[in-house]
Parts: structure tokens; sequence; C-alpha cells
């Protein structure tokens, strides 16, 4: 998540040269070949560009919008994940009760602990790298990461999970393949064995397992966004919709400006080169834009910043059971905050 006022032209431009770079050849080359050698025929009107030009920002707009809607949901689904979680911290303060208090801080310290556990898994998840997502495929993304990090790949979740979890409970999830899911199966687990041993009324159980349920509702959510992309057919009609505008509108230029010849000259035809370029850099990037949104829990610096608001998560538990040593804020680098 970028945390600045806007992104800045010596970010934007270099992520986006190698669009400029493709107009530039895809205009210069017809406007030579005009120029030089006369090859008349390649101006076209302007009437099936426009049509053309309708149809790309049509569909572009249309990506743009739904990929928008996708980000927008995944940050009102951790939204939820926040209010969940802290209400969870309420209950387990207030409705696990034991004679022996230090018996009850340490019940209330593992059944947080593991709810940590579960945050650090579903994130660890949530950052894998699927086949169709851009981050690491594409290179003017590789190329931005020298911007930011991903804590998600720069640890293990072995060593991220240790400080929450017992040898035992951590040497079995790291057995399992969905670590989030089998996390809120142990809380669950020690939940039935606390109302068995009488230290949590029916009603008390009742309300906590409710809470799971909603925070399997809330990972099953994140899960569906992370795992299903959005819609090949539209996001390839989407790219050849804009390339076919950026080859087409050089020679569109080419017919208009032909046009002017009489009056201003021969060389009034080089001004096709700037406008296509401008035109169709305008067209590339906002299909660049929409594609870098499709997928926000993949790691790119527009992502939902899921390892931010989990220890901010973490901060406010500690803090509600009493913790002094808290862990430090996550502070954004170069305005990226992951």
């Amino acid at each position: 998540m970028n945390t600045g006022s806007h992104y800045k032209l010596y970010h934007f431009i270099p992520w986006t040269r190698k669009k400029i770079y493709k107009m530039l050849i895809v205009s210069i080359i017809p406007t030579a070949l005009f120029y030089f050698l006369g090859w008349k025929w390649l101006a076209i009107p302007w009437v099936p560009v426009a049509l053309l030009g309708t149809a790309a920002a049509f569909i572009s707009g249309f990506k743009n919008t739904q990929t928008y809607n996708r980000s927008w949901e995944a940050r009102q689904i951790y939204g939820a994940i926040i209010n969940n979680s802290r209400s969870f911290g309420m209950l387990v303060k207030d409705f696990i009760r034991v004679d022996d208090k230090t018996q009850e801080a340490a019940i209330h310290q593992q059944i947080i602990y593991r709810h940590f556990a579960w945050l650090t898994a579903l994130r660890f998840q949530l950052r894998e790298t699927k086949s169709w997502e851009h981050v690491k495929t594409k290179s003017y993304n590789r190329e931005y990461l020298k911007y930011y990090t991903v804590p998600e790949w720069e640890n293990t979740i072995e060593e991220e999970l240790k400080p929450f979890l017992n040898k035992a409970e951590l040497d079995y999830i790291l057995t399992t393949k969905n670590r989030a899911t089998q996390i809120i199966s142990l809380q669950s687990t020690h939940l039935r064995t606390l109302n068995e041993e009488g230290k949590i009324s029916d009603y008390n159980y009742t309300a906590l397992e409710n809470q799971f349920k909603e925070l399997y509702d809330q990972q099953g959510k994140c899960e569906r966004i992370k795992n299903f992309p959005y819609p090949r057919q539209f996001s390839s009609i989407n790219l050849y919709f804009t390339n076919a505008l950026c080859f087409l509108l050089p020679l569109g230029f080419i017919g208009e400006f032909s046009k002017m010849v009489e009056k201003f000259g021969e060389g009034i035809i080089w001004f096709t080169v700037p406008f296509s370029v401008l035109l169709g850099w305008v067209f590339l990037v906002l299909e660049q834009i929409g594609e870098n949104t499709e997928n926000p829990f993949e790691g790119n610096a527009n992502d939902i910043s899921i390892t931010q608001i989990s220890r901010n998560i973490e901060i406010d538990l500690r803090e509600m059971f009493g913790e002094k040593e808290l862990p430090p804020a996550i502070q954004p680098v170069n305005n990226i905050l992951m």
C-alpha cells in the first residue's frame, strides 16, 4: 500500500518506461516509412481508430473498476479480521476465568498467541505466488521491488511461528497444507477441553466458538480472492484491444496530419510521434495499472498491507492482556507499507 499523496514521476515513469519505448517504435516506423519512402497507404481515416479507442476505453474502464473492487473487498475483509480479533481478545479475557490467576493468565496467553500464529499463517499463505500473478513475472514489477521488501518472502514461516506455538503444535502445523485452518482447529479443541474441565461455561464456549466461525469466514473470503484470478477472458481482450489501438494510433495520426501538409509543410507528419506516444501511453498504463490491482495479496506495492495490519492486531491484543514489551509498529519503506 502506498502511503504517500501520490506516486512520484521518478518512480512512475521508470515503471512504465517500456510502454513508452514500445510506443516510440510503433509510431516512428510508420511515420518514417510515410515520410521517407512515400508509403501514402499507411494513412488511414480517424473513424476506425476512434471506434476501436472507444471499445478499448470501455473494456479498460470495466477492468479497472472490477480489479479495484477486488482490492477494496480484500481491505474490507481485513477490516473485519481486525474487529473480530479485538472481539475475540475481549471474550477470551472476560469469559475464561480460573481461580488460579497464574494459570488463567497462562491460558489466556496460549490462546491469544495461537491467534497471532493464525494471523501469521494466513498472511504467509496469501503471499504465496500463483501462476497468474504479476509481481515476479513482469520485469517492471521485479525492478520496483528495490523500493520495498515483502516480509513473508524474507523470513520463513517456521521462524515466525516459533514465538506463538509450543513445539508439539509447531511441528504439527508445519506438516499441514492449510496451516491457518488447522491453527483455528487447535483453538477449538483447546476450548472444548476447557469447557469439559469447567473453566468455561457452555454459553461462553458457544460465544467463543462463534468467533472462530467468523474468523473462518474471513479466511475463506481471502482465499477466494487469492485463489480465483480476475477472469482471463476479460484480461485478454483488454490486452488485445489496447495493443490493437496502439498499433493503429500512428496510422490515424498520419492520416490527420497529412491533411495539413500543404499548410504547414511535410514536417508536420512527425507530430504523429509525440501524440501517438502520449495517447498510447495513457491506454497502456491503464492496462498495466488494472493488471497490478488484480491480486491484492500477491506482494505488489499496491497490495493490502496485511503484514502491518497483523502487527497492529498483535499490539492491540498484547496491550489488552497487560503486556508492556510490545513489538514495534511496521513503518512504510519509501512510502510502501506491506
